[in-house]
């Protein structure tokens, strides 16, 4: 009988399992063991690729990753295409602190095209990150073919569900107030706004 170290070591362990997984293409068979089984279709709620992976998105695909394999456990064809969001502020603040900017007129002074241009590189260096973060806690999805919101063939796709929406009469134009941020100059959700009560 072989015997059972009696220290738990997870760095090996996970070692010896991802390499175990790698020599047997156990994602591919886990895959096409189930190829002719009903669909599932999953969508996997992007992460910003605002910084590496953080305790809350590591949680997060986890939990996910959790979802996919009980699927494919129970008899499904999974869909896991991962997804990233590649734009936003989250990401041009970001850029703005790496530029040493202080507010937007920095960036027209930059120059727009440069601005976007430093957004996407920054975008893209942190998914690839990502990929490999996610990769390292074992979630299996298909690393090879995410979807990206900076994708041209995304936002086609996210402009033409807009434009069926409101060729249905489903979007409403008025007015309204809305709180600004300062800083960032733009608009902000009601989720967003934190109060305080202030003395004069």
């Amino acid at each position: 009988m072989e015997q059972i170290d009696d220290q738990y070591a997870p760095a090996d362990v996970e070692t010896a399992v991802d390499e175990y997984w790698d020599d047997h293409d156990a994602y591919e068979a886990a895959k096409e063991a189930h190829a002719d089984d009903p669909p599932f279709f999953f969508v996997d709620g992007p992460p910003y690729t605002s910084g590496q992976m953080h305790l809350g998105t590591a949680w997060n695909k986890t939990l996910k990753d959790a979802v996919i394999r009980y699927k494919r456990m129970t008899g499904h064809r999974v869909t896991d295409r991962p997804g990233y969001d590649m734009h936003g502020l989250p990401i041009e603040v970001k850029v703005e602190e790496e530029l040493g900017f202080e507010n937007k007129r920095d960036i027209e002074e930059y120059g727009m095209e440069p601005f976007i241009e430093k957004c996407k590189e920054f975008a893209l260096e942190n998914r690839a990150a990502m990929d490999e973060d996610f990769k390292s806690i074992g979630a299996w999805m298909d690393w090879d073919d995410p979807y990206e919101t900076i994708s041209p063939e995304y936002m086609e796709a996210a402009w033409w569900a807009f434009s069926e929406v409101a060729d249905n009469g489903l979007v409403e134009q008025g007015k309204r107030s809305i709180s600004q941020c300062p800083r960032c100059e733009t608009g902000l959700a009601n989720n967003e706004v934190e109060y305080e009560d202030v003395e004069d």
